[in-house]
């Protein structure tokens, strides 16, 4: 089995609190505290059907956009429960369903229809959607839709 190592600055006990409350699948496996002065916390916790494991130690180590959790989300009202939760109280929105959670962790949060239209047999039809996308941060689902459904061969719009 493979599990992602995640190193927080410091600040994983908040990060725990807040994925607690994002997540309606969490579950922390373990905490452990190590070390005197600053003690180090080490957690292993399970999350959307995913097992982590995290360090909480000051250190020259940070989270960048080269890796991000990406989160394959149902429906719009999951990918709105799931951004608000993460972006909120000092996170960064960015482009296409990406942001920065307050402990600057990327994420990526995708509703499955995303995939579906970008797959769409006609290529008219995905690149419009491919294009509105890449003009939204959180993904709107029926502006996606709308663009497939608006679409013409010529990429102009009905």
């Amino acid at each position: 089995m493979i599990t992602t190592c995640l190193w927080f600055q410091g600040d994983l006990e908040e990060a725990l609190k807040r994925y607690e409350r994002v997540f309606e699948d969490f579950e922390v496996h373990s905490r452990t505290r190590m070390g005197d002065g600053q003690p180090a916390v080490l957690a292993d916790w399970r999350m959307h059907g995913t097992e982590f494991r995290g360090i909480s130690q000051p250190a020259d180590f940070r989270f960048n956009e080269s890796m991000s959790l990406s989160v394959m989300c149902e429906d719009q009202a999951e990918v709105d429960r799931l951004w608000l939760g993460l972006v909120s109280d000092g996170g960064q929105e960015s482009m296409c369903g990406w942001l920065k959670d307050p402990f600057g962790l990327s994420w990526q949060i995708v509703p499955r229809r995303l995939y579906e239209l970008l797959n769409d047999r006609v290529p008219f039809r995905a690149a419009a959607v491919q294009k509105a996308m890449l003009g939204q941060r959180r993904i709107i689902i029926s502006e996606l839709q709308a663009a497939a459904d608006a679409a013409t061969p010529e990429g102009g719009r009905r």
